[in-house]
Order: structure tokens, then sequence, then C-alpha cells
């Protein structure tokens, strides 16, 4: 089984600028800062949830 550096090690600087020209390609100039923004706030309100999580979660559990 090939590890994930090795994937990763294939990518260079050439492949990354076909893969930024397809992608503009397929959406447009106009939409990519939206696309990019949706991502912004999809990271943001995971990471606040995670957080709203750790401060819902009691510290030790009751013994009766």
């Amino acid at each position: 089984m090939i590890s994930n550096t090795v994937l990763l090690g294939w990518i260079g600087g050439q492949e990354l600028i076909i893969i930024l020209v397809v992608v503009l390609l397929l959406f447009g100039g106009k939409k990519i800062p939206e696309l990019m923004r949706g991502l912004g706030k999809g990271v943001k309100e995971f990471k606040s949830g995670m957080n709203n999580d750790d401060k819902e979660k009691p510290s030790e559990p009751e013994e009766k």
C-alpha cells in the first residue's frame, strides 16, 4: 500500500498550475471567491461547533 506522503510528493508546481487552470475554467473567475467564502464560513462553523461541544460535555461523570 502506498502511503499518503508518497502520493503528495508526486504533485509538483506544474501539476498545481494545471489543477488551478482547470478549476478556473470549470467555475469561472467570479464563482471562485464565492466558493472560498462559503468554504471559510463552513470551517468557521465547524470550529465553533467543536468548541461548543467541548463546553457542553461534563468534565467528570456524576457518581450516585
